[in-house]
């Protein structure tokens, strides 16, 4: 939706389509979970036990860490972002594609956090060339993709094809340089490294990725890791293979919201929530969890309209490619067809309970 390809019919589902019959679904934010008397309470209030729980809470977008940011300011002033909504994909089109009529420079930011869907950020840089190489303003424009990491991507393969494209492109790179704030009205955004040496930089179109961690509930919770790599985003503490709780074995976690090395995407969903029902039947059974997840992750990631390579990879970094052909690292308009035509029925299949 954000670089003109979908429309927002694309993206937009109801929830009470996809509730199998004698489901009671409450109507109410979860606002505190309580996993030692087995109780959720909402956030009006309501007390509900639990015999199992399954944590689907997915991620908190902590706009708050970037100073002066304005969700609702997305589509004025060259402000955009992917990720609050799609009223706010829709505003960050209108804003690329009024961008790319005139061109200019353009910032891409990165944040050091955990975030749903990795590879967004880099889809929005490949996109946003790929628009001004259309309208013909490559030539007036500056394109500059800021992380605070010391790299794009997680995979060091990856990561090491999307640099060497990205310099055959002239798309430049800076790391190590954290996103701290934004000036909207005079369009200017403040960079921090981390020595904290600040570094003011004026921009005319910028796609900001805002730090990601677990919701509240989760967070604040005794379900959270309290220590380790994902004890600061507050992330579920489940076990990376059977996605049960280390503590608590009758809690479960699925999608975005789990502590795992890698995961939050929308094809990890689709492989670990098989396995995570399964689990919840055989814990139900008195038998211990059976299978194994190895952290399977998918990124179609788009290089240009028409094309995009298809990225697969498991928990520790290795490519585990899936359809034979295509090669995970060639980018190639099979790809790209199975990312807009293929993969959303196949999620669709998977969230109405058919594998």
């Amino acid at each position: 939706m954000a670089t003109g390809v979908w429309p927002v019919s694309k993206v937009r589902d109801r929830n009470a389509d996809f509730h199998p019959p004698q489901v009671s679904w409450i109507k109410e934010m979860v606002s505190e979970l309580d996993p030692a008397s087995n109780t959720v309470v909402t956030a009006l209030g309501q007390r509900v036990k639990y015999d199992y729980l399954v944590v689907a809470m997915g991620t908190h977008q902590d706009w708050s860490l970037i100073e002066g940011m304005d969700v609702n300011a997305i589509g004025q002033k060259g402000l955009t972002s992917v990720y609050p909504s799609p009223e706010a994909a829709q505003a960050t089109w209108a804003s690329m594609d009024a961008f790319r009529q005139k061109g200019g420079n353009a910032v891409l930011t990165l944040p050091a956090t955990p975030l749903k869907c990795a590879g967004a950020p880099l889809k929005m840089t490949f996109m946003l060339r790929d628009r001004l190489a259309q309208s013909g303003t490559l030539d007036k424009s500056k394109v500059t993709f800021y992380s605070a990491l010391g790299n794009v991507f997680g995979v060091k393969v990856v990561n090491d094809n999307v640099l060497a494209r990205w310099t055959d492109l002239g798309i430049a790179v800076e790391t190590t340089q954290k996103l701290q704030g934004i000036d909207i009205g005079a369009q200017r955004a403040r960079f921090v490294s981390p020595e904290g040496a600040s570094t003011e930089v004026a921009y005319d179109f910028i796609h900001v990725v805002p730090p990601m961690r677990a919701p509240d509930a989760v967070k604040n919770s005794d379900l959270a890791w309290k220590e380790g790599p994902f004890s600061a985003g507050g992330w579920l503490e489940v076990d990376k293979a059977t996605l049960q709780h280390r503590r608590y074995p009758n809690v479960f976690g699925v999608g975005d919201v789990n502590g795992t090395p890698r995961g939050k995407t929308a094809a990890t969903i689709k492989k670990s929530a098989p396995i995570v029902a399964q689990h919840l039947v055989d814990v139900i059974a008195g038998r211990a969890p059976g299978q194994k997840f190895d952290g399977y992750t998918s990124c179609p990631l788009i290089v240009k309209e028409g094309s995009a390579m298809l990225i697969e990879f498991d928990y520790e970094g290795k490519l585990t490619p899936s359809l034979p052909m295509i090669e995970p690292l060639q980018a190639g308009y099979f790809a790209w067809l199975m990312k807009y035509r293929m993969l959303k029925p196949a999620y669709m299949a998977t969230l109405k309970g058919r594998v």
